[in-house]
């Protein structure tokens, strides 16, 4: 069995090698088009090194829209905040699931799941009528306050410490720590690799989010950048040379994270506990 999976890993890592190089084309595409001027876009073509390479788009995109940073800066509020909210939410909720027995906790935990299967496009309505009445729209707290937690990271903490070592939270006791200090000062930074796998999602998701901003958000002022993004698309033209550089701008963060938090990634994905 192992000589047979052997023989086919190189082919394996062909196929993989091929799939890469694809998924990756559009990616670059994008990044040299956004130092492309509009007509050598539109013209056709898919070589990647510019014929003419310009860095106006850029520019242009700064000066044209003056908007173009406050969306940036409401993007980065909201997705950090997301982010840090998910963190402490998320982990204590899933920590309690794993080791605390109380009254209601099984129901508690299988209304998650179910919260888990219920596809979020059912609650659009809902939500924006609560929103509104709590007088909530155009504010950050319209996108922020609604996915402070969510059930499927829940979730997974709860996998993440069930299989965590319960002798390290007896020695924590031992040396005189309560509940609240032993997870804050023992397990939570033990805990890293499900924290990374939970920052890389929920930034993404957050950073990425559009339905939301679009649904509450109608002050441009208050736009994000991935609302913004429209802006620079006209009635009969659509500019796709700043479109791909506000793309490539929009990327950066989102990639930095990941860069940042790949080392745990595969570790936080297979829910192991403490070393």
């Amino acid at each position: 069995m192992r000589q047979a999976v052997r023989r086919f890993r190189p082919l394996v890592y062909v196929i993989l090698g091929i799939y890469a190089v694809i998924t990756f084309i559009p990616f670059l595409w994008a990044l040299s088009a956004s130092f492309k001027p509009l007509s050598e876009i539109v013209s056709g073509g898919m070589h990647l090194i510019p014929k003419h390479f310009t860095l106006d788009n850029y520019k242009t995109i700064f000066r044209q829209e003056p908007l173009f940073m406050r969306w940036f800066l409401n993007s980065a509020i909201i997705a950090l905040s997301v982010t840090a909210f998910n963190l402490l939410f998320n982990s204590m909720a899933g920590y309690a699931l794993a080791r605390i027995r109380f009254p209601g906790s099984g129901l508690m935990f299988y209304s998650i799941l179910g919260m888990i299967m219920i596809p979020g496009q059912l609650t659009i309505i809902p939500s924006y009528l609560i929103i509104k009445e709590l007088g909530w729209l155009n504010s950050y707290q319209a996108i922020i306050v609604p996915m402070a937690a969510q059930a499927t990271y829940i979730f997974m903490m709860r996998q993440f410490f069930i299989n965590f070592p319960k002798e390290l939270e007896e020695a924590a006791e031992l040396d005189g720590l309560g509940r609240f200090g032993a997870f804050f000062r023992v397990v939570l930074p033990l805990a890293r690799p499900a924290l990374a796998a939970q920052t890389i999602f929920i930034f993404m998701g957050a950073w990425n989010e559009f339905l939301k901003p679009l649904m509450l958000m109608s002050d441009k002022a208050m736009f994000t950048l991935s609302i913004g993004l429209n802006t620079f698309k006209g009635q009969y033209i659509s500019f796709w040379n700043y479109i791909m550089a506000a793309s490539i701008i929009m990327t950066l963060p989102a990639l930095l994270i990941y860069i940042f938090f790949n080392r745990f990634f595969v570790q936080g994905i297979t829910f192991t506990g403490g070393k």
